[in-house]
């Protein structure tokens, strides 16, 4: 139902049910990941009202998970980056998967995804960090009032007429 990948990795798909709505990926030497991608592989949709809470939990020595909210997937938005190398181990909030065993390996870090209802979804706050922007860096620009833009149409136009006089003659930019 869902796949993990990880860059310079192999694509995983082998998640491990934990209950009947949450599954586990294992993400080993996950000091080394700055990134993660969940996504649903569009073998089995989530049921009508419902989404994928994804979660990261860092191996704990004390005992005991701590699990982060990174944000969702859902039918109409099937995949999601999560940036994990900013998250701090131990700071955690209220999660579904309950006392689960920890990874053995202390570079063993997990990844879950809880199925839930939407509605439920959409008023978590994952933490923060997290979540890649989806931000257009063009949208972000501000005008300079010390510098001066010019009109695409009018770059266009000077190309054009460069364009036809280098037709007529190459050698007219010499003179």
């Amino acid at each position: 139902m869902f796949g993990c990948l990880v860059a310079g990795r192999l694509v995983q798909t082998d998640a491990q049910q934990v209950a009947g709505d949450k599954f586990v990926f294992n993400l080993p030497d996950y000091e080394n990941v700055n990134h993660v991608v969940v996504f649903m592989l569009g073998t089995v949709p989530f049921p009508v009202g419902m989404g994928g809470a994804v979660y990261f939990s860092f191996p704990d020595p004390v005992g005991g998970q701590v699990w982060q909210l990174l944000g969702f997937i859902t039918n109409e938005k099937p995949s999601a980056i999560f940036k994990i190398s900013k998250l701090k181990p131990g700071e955690g909030a209220e999660h579904p998967f309950g006392m689960m065993p920890a990874p053995h390996l202390a570079s063993m870090a997990q990844v879950g995804v809880s199925i839930e209802p939407l509605e439920q979804l959409v008023q978590q706050t994952p933490v923060p960090g997290a979540t890649v922007s989806a931000v257009d860096s063009f949208i972000q620009m501000t005008p300079n009032p010390s510098e001066m833009f010019i009109p695409a149409s009018s770059i266009l136009k000077w190309y054009e007429n460069f364009q036809r006089r280098m037709a007529q003659n190459p050698n007219f930019w010499k003179t």
